[in-house]
C-alpha cells in the first residue's frame, strides 16, 4: 500500500466536516453547539485531524482564530467534497421514466420573475414526485455555493463574474425609491431628486461600490444620496419593512412593490424616469455534476428564458409578463 492509499484508508472523513464547521462558524465554541457537541469534542478532533494530515491548520489562542495557508486549501478541497457527497443519493437515483428526488434552488431575496414562477408549475405537473427546497441567501453567498458545489445552479444579481461559472441573463429589473406613510415625503407629487439629499436612507447589505447593487450605489453617489445610511439588510422584505416604518427612503425593485403603491403602504419618489437597472443571472458550475432532475429543471428554466426577448424580460415601470398590468403610480389614501 502507498503512501497516498494508507492516507486515504486511514483518514477519519468525520474529521474534515467537523474542520469545515469550525471555519464556518468562525471558532470552537460556536461549531461545538452546531454540531451538538461539547467544546473540548470538538477541539480534540480538530487536534487529530491536524494530526493526520501533519500540519497545522487554524492559528489559535489568545483569541485569535486565522486559518493558515494549509487550512485555507483543505477548506477549500472540504467544501467541494461535501457539495459532492451531499449529492450522492440524487445522481445514482434510478434511470426511470418519471423523474424523482430533490431540486435545491439557491437564489437572492428579491427574485421576482413569471419567468421562475412558470417554471416551477410546469415542472412540477409533469414531474409531481419531485421535491423542492428554496433558500435565500445574499448573492454573493449565491456565488459561492454555485462555486463550491453545494447547490446545482443559483439565481442572483452579479458585480463580478468569477472565470469558473456561467451565466445566463433571466431579466433586468429597475431599482426605483420608495418612502413609508410616516415620511414627511410621502403623498407629495412636486418632488425632484433635490428633495431626496439630506434624507436619512436605509438599503441592502449589497448597496455598495464593490457589491451586487453597484448600479443603485452608483446612482446615490452621482446624486448625492450617501450620506446618511440609517438601516440595512440582507433581505427585500425587511428593506421594505424600514421604509414602511418611515427609517428613511430606500430602493426597491419596482415590479416588486406594485401592491404596496396600489395599497398606498409605499409611496414612489423621483427619479421616476431612467431608474438604476439591474439584471439578474441564472449561475451554473461546469464542473458541478448535476443529477437528472437537476438538469431537467435547470434546462426547463433556460427554455423559459428563451422563449422571451430581453424586452420581454426587462421590468421597469410596467408588471411583468404574468402579472396584473396597472399603474404604479401610487394616490394618496383619501
Amino acid at each position: 500500500m502507498n503512501h497516498a492509499d494508507k492516507f486515504v484508508t486511514n483518514l477519519d472523513w468525520n474529521l474534515l466536516r467537523t474542520f469545515v464547521v469550525i471555519v464556518e462558524e468562525g471558532g470552537i465554541t460556536a461549531a461545538a453547539t452546531r454540531l451538538l457537541r461539547r467544546q473540548p469534542t470538538v477541539s480534540v478532533a480538530l487536534g487529530r485531524l491536524e494530526a493526520q494530515i501533519g500540519s497545522r491548520l487554524i492559528e489559535r489562542g489568545g483569541g485569535a482564530f486565522r486559518l493558515t495557508a494549509a487550512g485555507r486549501e483543505l477548506y477549500r478541497e472540504c467544501t467541494e467534497i461535501y457539495g459532492s457527497v451531499s449529492r450522492l443519493a440524487d445522481l445514482t437515483q434510478s434511470a426511470s421514466k418519471d423523474l424523482t428526488g430533490h431540486v435545491d434552488i439557491l437564489l437572492a431575496s428579491h427574485v421576482v420573475t413569471p419567468i421562475l414562477d412558470q417554471t416551477l408549475i410546469e415542472f412540477h405537473r409533469v414531474h409531481p414526485a419531485v421535491s423542492f427546497e428554496v433558500r435565500v441567501e445574499t448573492s454573493r453567498n449565491v456565488l459561492r455555493g454555485v462555486l463550491e458545489k453545494t447547490a446545482p445552479f443559483g439565481i442572483c444579481l452579479l458585480n463580478r463574474r468569477l472565470e469558473k461559472l456561467d451565466y445566463e441573463r433571466i431579466y433586468r429589473e429597475h431599482f426605483g425609491f420608495f418612502c413609508g406613510p410616516p415620511h414627511p415625503l410621502y403623498g407629495r407629487r412636486d418632488l425632484d431628486i433635490s428633495d431626496l439629499r439630506g434624507c436619512a436612507g436605509v438599503s441592502f447589505e449589497t448597496d455598495s461600490m464593490d457589491d451586487a447593487l453597484r448600479p443603485v450605489a452608483i446612482f446615490r453617489r452621482d446624486n448625492d444620496l450617501d450620506h446618511n445610511i440609517v438601516g440595512r439588510s440582507t433581505h427585500l422584505e425587511e428593506v421594505r419593512r424600514l421604509i414602511y416604518c418611515g427609517l428613511g427612503i430606500g430602493p426597491l425593485p419596482v415590479h416588486v412593490v406594485r401592491q404596496d403603491l396600489e395599497n398606498g403602504t409605499l409611496w414612489r419618489l423621483p427619479p421616476y424616469t431612467n431608474p438604476p437597472a439591474v439584471d439578474i443571472y441564472v449561475v451554473t458550475n461546469p464542473a458541478s455534476r448535476l443529477s437528472r432532475t437537476e438538469t431537467a429543471f435547470l434546462s426547463a428554466l433556460k427554455a423559459q428564458i428563451a422563449a422571451k426577448t430581453l424586452a420581454d424580460r426587462t421590468y421597469d415601470d410596467v408588471s411583468p409578463p404574468g402579472f396584473a398590468s396597472r399603474p404604479l403610480t401610487a394616490e394618496k389614501p383619501k
